[in-house]
C-alpha cells in the first residue's frame, strides 16, 4: 500500500474524524459512512475545524481547504467501500454493534479491502468470526484522537492474515502514526491495560481518602506525565537508578511487590465514589465546561506535537 489509496471510515464521531484527518493529511481521498442520518456531514465538519487548528499549529503542509477536498461524504456502505484499500471501523464499543457492523462490510466489502476496527478493548475475534473476510481484519486501535495522538495498537484475530498486518502496519506508518503490534490477542490490548492499572489505583486513593483527585492529576500532570511525554516506563526506569533498568528492578522491586500485595484486590467503582470524584472534578470543571476544555486538550496537544516535530527534526 501507499498513502495515495482510497481509505472509507465508518462511523463519524471523535474517534472516526479523527482517522479521516490523519489520512486525508497523508493524501489519501477519505470516503466517510456513517449509518445516522446526517452524522457523516456533521463528521466532516468536525475535520474540516480540525485541519484548520492544526494548520493553525503547523501541523499540516497543505492549506485545510486542499486536505478537506479528500473528505467525502458517501452514499452508503458500499459506496464508501468501493475502490476502497483500507477500512476504518470507529463504530460504538458494543458486541452486538460490531458484529451486525461486520456483517454489512463483509456484504459490500472488495476482494482486497483491509479492515481495522478502532476497537479499544473487545478482541476482533469477537465480532469477526462469522464474516468471510475475516482474515483481512484487525483492532487497529487508536489513542483519541487519533489525529493527535499517534500510536496506534495492531492486534490481530487467531485468524488474521500475516499480510493483513504488515500492509496495515505499512499503511500506518506511511500516514504518520505509530504503529504497535500484539501477538497475540488480549482483552484492553497493551493501552488500556496499562491505563487501567493507573485507573484502578487512581479511584482508590480517593476512595480510601489518601488524596483528592485534583491532588492524583497533579502527580501524573506534573510529574509521570512529563517524562512520559517523550518516553516509555521502561526507559524512564532505566535511568532512573545509575546502574539502568536491572538496578532499578532491584532496588525499587520490593517496593513495588508491597504495594501490589496491599492493592490485590480491585474493586468496581460503585456509586459513592464516582459521586466523590464527580463532585470534585465539577467544583473545578463545572460540566457545562467539558467541550470547551476538551477543545484546550487538543490545542495543548498540538503545541506538543509541534514541540515534538521541531525537537526530532
Amino acid at each position: 500500500m501507499t498513502a495515495a489509496v482510497k481509505v472509507a471510515v465508518i462511523g463519524t464521531g471523535l474517534v472516526g474524524s479523527g482517522w479521516a484527518v490523519v489520512f486525508a493529511r497523508a493524501g489519501c481521498d477519505v470516503a466517510l459512512y456513517d449509518s445516522v442520518p446526517g452524522a457523516a456531514e456533521r463528521g466532516r465538519e468536525v475535520v474540516a475545524q480540525q485541519l484548520r487548528d492544526l494548520a493553525a499549529h503547523g501541523l499540516i503542509a497543505e492549506a485545510p481547504e486542499a486536505v478537506l477536498g479528500r473528505v467525502s461524504v458517501a452514499r452508503d456502505l458500499a459506496d464508501a467501500l468501493s475502490g476502497a484499500a483500507y477500512a476504518q471501523e470507529s463504530t460504538f464499543e458494543r458486541l452486538d454493534v460490531k458484529r451486525e457492523v461486520f456483517s454489512a462490510i463483509d456484504a459490500a466489502i472488495g476482494p482486497d479491502t483491509l479492515v481495522g476496527s478502532s476497537s479499544s478493548g473487545i478482541p476482533a475475534s469477537a465480532y469477526t468470526d462469522h464474516v468471510a473476510c475475516r482474515s483481512r481484519c484487525l483492532v487497529a486501535h487508536p489513542v483519541n484522537p487519533p489525529s493527535l495522538a499517534p500510536v496506534v495498537e495492531l492486534v490481530p484475530a487467531p485468524w488474521t492474515a500475516p499480510e493483513t498486518v504488515r500492509s496495515v502496519r505499512a499503511l500506518m506508518e506511511q500516514v504518520g502514526q505509530s504503529p504497535v503490534e500484539m501477538t497475540r490477542e488480549i482483552e484492553g490490548f497493551i493501552l488500556n491495560r496499562l491505563q487501567g492499572v493507573l485507573l484502578m489505583e487512581a479511584w482508590r486513593l480517593v476512595e480510601e481518602g489518601y488524596a483528592t483527585a485534583e491532588d492524583v492529576d497533579r502527580t501524573v500532570k506534573d510529574g509521570l506525565g512529563l517524562r512520559w511525554a517523550f518516553m516509555g516506563p521502561f526507559e524512564t526506569i532505566d535511568l532512573n537508578a545509575p546502574g539502568g533498568v536491572a538496578d532499578y528492578a532491584r532496588r525499587l522491586g520490593p517496593l513495588y511487590r508491597s504495594i501490589a500485595a496491599s492493592t490485590a484486590e480491585h474493586k468496581v467503582w460503585d456509586d459513592a465514589v464516582i459521586g466523590t470524584v464527580e463532585a470534585q472534578r465539577r467544583a473545578v470543571l463545572p460540566a457545562d465546561g467539558l467541550a470547551e476544555r476538551r477543545a484546550w486538550r487538543d490545542r495543548r496537544l498540538m503545541a506538543l506535537a509541534a514541540h515534538k516535530k521541531d525537537a526530532e527534526a
